[in-house]
């Protein structure tokens, strides 16, 4: 029998009473149709099914769009494929799990009706029986993995097209993601960290506690606030020159990277712009310029990485820089850098450097 095998067949009562009645002249071939347990909730003017299937009979009786012919090339043509792979190889994996139901919108193929007394749900196997809402990517995920799984669904029944788009728009827009600052927060508890994700965590979380650090009050590890560098803006500037930490420890990086944005900070004091370290744009602009400077403090100073050494070094840049351009408006990190880079070249004198 192929995974397309009806499951889980069971026959309602005739003597019960029907919701949802479908013409009982529809429902000739029980070879046609699957029968399985499923709960009637109401919430305020809807009432849905509650149920839980088998992922090979979502797949054999789900589309995504009711006017393609034929539902599986219709999802590869609708659907992140590499999306749904991760779906798959998670799956798979022998963790995975996805707890989350499956929206799903009868359409009249599927003849549904429900046995209120014996709480069994029967509709027909049709590639077309159900419209899917909210979920495509992990239905095709769960066809695309080699374990089945048993899947939490939603039924609606009777909605009008209207109805269903209004449906779409509720749950993609009144849903929340979490914040990707809250995921990095917590992922250590996971133990999912790789090592490289592991220096990051530690370093941002040494910025945020150690009392002479250039940022301290200006993080906020685990929400996007106001005001603050969050976890995922410091991460992507640190990650943009990762090759100068190689092999370091967190306390290395910090060791060098803390007395390097002491030194940015008493710049941005000469134009009375301290406050504006936080603007993701400059931060990172800031942060790729690194390497920069602290190959040059290396060379002229014996790498005594001090804030005293990088001031040295940057205070000339400052000033030659305008208030406007720190940030520059409009300007993203990258060309904001090479802007610096430019600046901090044109000022750059091999005498004052020799003899300074």
């Amino acid at each position: 029998m192929d995974r397309s095998s009806i499951l889980h067949q069971k026959q309602p009562a005739k003597s019960e009473p029907i919701i949802d009645d479908a013409p009982l002249a529809l429902q000739a071939a029980d070879d046609k149709f699957i029968n399985d347990a499923a709960l009637l909730v109401t919430q305020g003017k809807h009432r849905f099914y509650s149920m839980v299937l088998p992922s090979d009979v979502l797949a054999a009786t789900c589309t995504a769009d009711t006017r393609q012919e034929n539902p599986i090339d219709g999802f590869q043509r609708l659907l992140d494929k590499r999306r749904a792979r991760d779906i798959a190889d998670y799956i798979d994996s022998g963790f995975g799990s996805a707890p989350c139901a499956i929206i799903l919108s009868a359409q009249p193929r599927a003849q549904l009706h429900y046995d209120g007394a014996s709480q069994v749900l029967r509709f027909r196997k049709d590639s077309r029986s159900f419209l899917i809402i909210d979920g495509q990517h992990r239905i095709f995920g769960f066809n695309m993995a080699k374990r089945r799984v048993n899947v939490p669904v939603v039924i609606y029944n009777k909605l009008t097209r209207a109805q269903e788009c209004q449906l779409f728009m509720d749950i993609n827009t009144k849903q929340r993601p979490v914040p990707a600052e809250l995921l990095l927060d917590i992922r250590r508890l996971s133990e999912t960290e790789t090592e490289a994700e592991a220096l990051l965590h530690n370093v941002f979380d040494l910025f945020h506690t150690r009392e002479d650090s250039a940022l301290k009050d200006l993080l906020s590890p685990s929400e996007r606030r106001k005001g603050m560098i969050t976890r995922v803006t410091f991460n992507a500037a640190l990650k943009a020159i990762d090759g100068a930490f190689v092999d370091a420890s967190a306390q290395d990086v910090f060791g060098v990277l803390n007395p390097y944005l002491n030194a940015c900070v008493s710049g941005l004091r000469l134009h009375e712009a301290e406050a504006n370290i936080i603007n993701p744009a400059l931060f990172k602009a800031l942060v790729l310029l690194f390497p920069d400077i602290a190959e040059r403090v290396a060379e002229r100073f014996n790498g005594v990485y001090s804030v005293a050494n990088f001031e040295q070094m940057l205070l000339p840049f400052f000033r030659r820089l305008k208030k406007n351009e720190l940030p520059k408006p409009g300007v993203g990190h990258l060309a904001l850098y090479e802007h610096f880079r430019k600046t901090l070249a044109s000022g750059f004198s091999l005498k004052l450097w020799l003899f300074a």
